[in-house]
């Protein structure tokens, strides 16, 4: 029997639905081995286990810290796992022992958001990227989100194939009871996420002032808690004189859960993505999805979305309005995402995550 840990210091934040949906479908494929996932105090309760031999430790330390490369090297030493899997390239360097982590993306390296200090988020950047180089090399196996990250974190650091691998992450169906929002329109095409400046709202917001011409009555609704990054962008539309743009800031499961089922169509205008959740989420409510054609979108929707240039405007509102006026292409685009989803499962992430643990302890 090996003892692993897993470092879901990340649980309550947007990529940690990963590490959730890893833990949840672990216990199901393991019931032999030894788990103590690591959470911050915040995140105490955030997740319970229902196996008697998943257990969850207190481990506070904030993402690239001192304290996390002193203090979380110091709490696995004493721990004494045959196994830690990092849910995210932020660990200790010093640790020796036998490790597994998984890259979502290399946003980090490749972006700047404008809502951040500039001199903080490049030091932040050299950091990231010395980070992640080291990771790449020390680890006995690197996990990826999409063959399109894979291949990026190939370009930054020689490492062979052998060693990484990548695992896609899924979508769940949704069991909640839909609960209506009150919004200032009746039509609405929609975005759900954190808008930082690779999500690229401001030329959606631009696509959907001249979409406004033939569909005058079609909203705009942002769904999202709103930050530093949202004030921007309402700034730049409310300056702009756009109309019909609305932010939602926080909404709950069952609020999201309507908006999916009730918009027109899901637009993803994103210039830099991992593996794209949010377009499964959609699919999953028959909602037809308009993307970018950008990094690793087309690998994951292949033709389950209608693709567009996120670097220009106009064809931005070309590919919704194509999609707003052709029922035909809807219905193909809903038909297409409903079977894109049977390639994507939790339970299968988990038990192809747990072969990887497998193969590392026998090494």
């Amino acid at each position: 029997m090996a003892h692993i840990v897993i470092d879901a210091r990340i649980i309550s934040s947007s990529t940690g639905r990963y590490v959730e949906r890893l833990i949840t479908h672990l216990q199901q494929v393991d019931t032999k081995n030894q788990y103590t996932i690591l959470v911050r105090e915040k995140d105490r309760d955030y997740w319970k286990p229902s196996a008697k031999n998943f257990s969850v430790r207190i481990a506070d330390f904030a993402n690239y810290s001192i304290p996390e490369q002193i203090g979380l090297k110091k709490l696995l030493d004493e721990i004494k796992p045959d196994l830690v899997h990092f849910c995210m390239p932020q660990q200790p360097l010093g640790y020796k022992g036998k490790k597994v982590t998984t890259f979502h993306d290399l946003t980090l390296l490749k972006t700047y958001n404008s809502d951040k200090n500039w001199l903080m988020y490049h030091t932040k950047q050299k950091i990231g990227k010395y980070v992640f180089k080291q990771v790449a090399k020390d680890n006995d196996h690197i996990i990826t989100v999409s063959n399109f990250t894979k291949d990026e974190l190939q370009k930054l650091v020689s490492i062979p194939n052998n060693k990484v691998t990548t695992i896609y992450e899924a979508s769940d169906v949704d069991s909640t009871t839909p609960e209506r929002m009150k919004l200032p329109f009746k039509e609405f095409i929609l975005y759900v996420g954190q808008q930082s400046d690779y999500k690229n709202i401001k030329r959606l917001g631009d696509a959907h002032q001249l979409l406004r011409e033939k569909h005058p009555n079609l909203g705009l609704v942002l769904a999202g808690k709103k930050n530093a990054a949202t004030a921007i962008n309402e700034e730049y539309f409310t300056t702009s004189g756009y109309k019909d743009i609305y932010f939602t800031d926080f909404v709950s499961d069952r609020q999201l859960s309507w908006l999916y089922s009730s918009a027109k169509a899901y637009v993803f205008p994103s210039l830099m993505e991992g593996f794209g959740l949010p377009g499964l989420e959609a699919m999953s409510h028959n909602l037809p999805v308009v993307s970018s054609n950008f990094t690793c979108l087309p690998e994951v929707y292949g033709d389950a979305a209608h693709y567009f240039d996120p670097l220009d405007t106009e064809d931005i509102a070309r590919a919704v309005d194509e999609v707003l006026s052709d029922i035909s292409l809807q219905d193909t685009l809903t038909k297409n995402g409903e079977a894109r989803l049977k390639h994507y499962s939790w339970l299968k992430m988990a038990k192809e995550t747990h072969a990887i643990y497998k193969k590392v302890l026998k090494n």
